[in-house]
């Protein structure tokens, strides 16, 4: 049994879709990530910064989406969610997940968490907009990355697709971001991973009002 601290519009999301795809028993345990609620005592006690994903089981628990990620696929391949160490696609996949955490979430960091990066209230502006071509960046080196391909990983589905859909998920034209219509190949595959009955269970909220 998984137990995921869990907030709605977080990376949570994306981890609980894996869950639902492996197909593990989980317990959700609701939190927050607005600055000012208190968060649970035994999530602070994982991860100290306050933030989710974090995911605790019998014997560990870890946080970070792109860690937890590679955890579970690599724990579970039955699930059939990721490149095996030996598989010629495993490089693109780790690079991917490493680019999504490192360069796409930090550049949406920018744009949602502008008061982290800057000393005064009067540069958050300034911060936030960085973060807006930041975004447009990241966002058009992984569509030409796709380029024709079906899928992140070629003609193979894995949890790196649902990764990228996470992360769409996050884009605000209201925040000054390119609407995902900008990166045609991320579409297409955000169009697709939306269908799976996983996709559409957690992120039923997300698909009846995407503003929500």
């Amino acid at each position: 049994m998984y137990k995921l601290f869990y907030a709605l519009k977080s990376a949570s999301m994306g981890v609980r879709v894996m869950l639902e795809e492996i197909g593990a028993p989980y317990e959700l345990i609701e939190t927050v990530v607005d600055k000012e609620t208190p968060r649970p005592p035994e999530q602070l006690a994982i991860n100290p910064n306050g933030w989710v994903p974090v995911l605790a089981w019998d014997d560990g628990a870890m946080y970070e989406c792109a860690a937890i990620t590679v955890f579970l696929c690599d724990r579970h391949p039955e699930a059939n969610l990721a490149p095996a160490v030996d598989d010629p696609h495993r490089a693109l996949y780790l690079q991917t997940l490493v680019y999504f955490s490192n360069s796409i979430q930090n550049a949406f960091q920018l744009t949602y968490y502008p008061d982290r990066f800057v000393d005064s209230a009067r540069d958050e502006p300034s911060a936030q907009r960085r973060g807006n071509r930041r975004l447009n960046e990241t966002w058009k080196i992984i569509d030409d990355q796709i380029g024709g391909n079906e899928w992140i990983l070629g003609d193979r589905f894995s949890a790196a697709d649902i990764y990228l859909f996470m992360l769409t998920t996050w884009l605000r034209p209201v925040q000054g971001h390119l609407a995902v219509e900008a990166f045609p190949n991320v579409k297409r595959i955000a169009d697709a991973v939306v269908q799976r009955p996983s996709v559409q269970h957690v992120y039923a909220p997300w698909i009846a009002n995407p503003l929500y």
